[in-house]
């Protein structure tokens, strides 16, 4: 049966808006003629005319968090516990079987930037495109962020998921969830406003800290998600293996049988 591949990633991009004012990556690039001094002294006797074109390797020299460009947060960036009291897992203890499985997209592009999602407008778009859930099916919201990646508002954009919507998930045996936004979470700006008024913690990373009562994992800054059906594909996001991180980098890919 042919496949179809669907990028649903970011590229790792420095100098656009894509994180908050100095959470930004950086990236030096090195071409090859830069590169040569670092590559003849391994070679002695080696001269640049030694070489086609007089041309070395070309690298990159990139200075991160493991929260830049399209990544996979574990349970530890969450909370120090999961699952109502045990360590919380590093993104090197994550289960693979989290990490590549049914999908299923949630469009929540009507809702407005700064919007936080109910357990009922989750189960009222599942009943929408007519998909039931499963354990360790892959959820990802599409929200009106996707389309605003690199644009000064970016990091403002979008709804976000509620304490509420993500056990809801949860319960029901999820455990890779996923969003096109900056956050899991509303906004901050938004969360900031809402906290002003009510002075209620309970509000703040509020989706994220359900991974207290259930361990979870979600990606974050997807792409792409416009493309992709409501269901009947797959998703793979396997994250580099970063020793008791918090986040791993991703190449999130869809795949559609056809």
């Amino acid at each position: 049966m042919p496949r179809r591949f669907i990028d649903i990633s970011v590229p790792l991009q420095a100098g656009i808006a894509s994180d908050p004012p100095g959470s930004e990556p950086q990236i030096e690039y090195i071409d090859h003629t830069a590169a040569l001094e670092r590559m003849l002294p391994h070679f002695p006797g080696l001269t640049a005319d030694d070489l086609p074109d007089r041309s070395g390797w070309a690298i990159e020299k990139v200075s991160m968090t493991t929260h830049n460009g399209t990544h996979l947060d574990a349970p530890w960036h969450f909370h120090p516990t999961m699952n109502g009291g045990e360590r919380s897992w590093t993104i090197d203890e994550v289960p693979l079987e989290w990490c590549y499985g049914n999908a299923v997209k949630l469009d929540f592009r009507r809702f407005p930037d700064g919007y936080v999602a109910t357990a009922e407008d989750v189960n009222a778009e599942l009943e929408r495109i007519g998909h039931s859930l499963n354990p360790l099916d892959i959820v990802i919201v599409n929200t009106s962020a996707g389309l605003r990646y690199g644009q000064p508002d970016y990091v403002r954009s979008g709804c976000g998921m509620g304490r509420e919507a993500t056990l809801f998930l949860l319960d029901q045996g999820v455990r890779v969830t996923g969003t096109d936004g900056w956050s899991w979470d509303a906004p901050f700006v938004f969360t900031a406003r809402r906290y002003a008024e009510s002075h209620d913690p309970g509000i703040i990373w509020e989706g994220h800290k359900a991974g207290r009562t259930i361990g979870y994992c979600h990606l974050e800054k997807l792409h792409n998600l416009e493309a992709l059906p409501a269901s009947g594909f797959q998703v793979i996001c396997f994250p580099v293996k970063v020793e008791r991180g918090s986040a791993g980098w991703t190449r999130a890919v869809a795949v559609i049988d056809e």
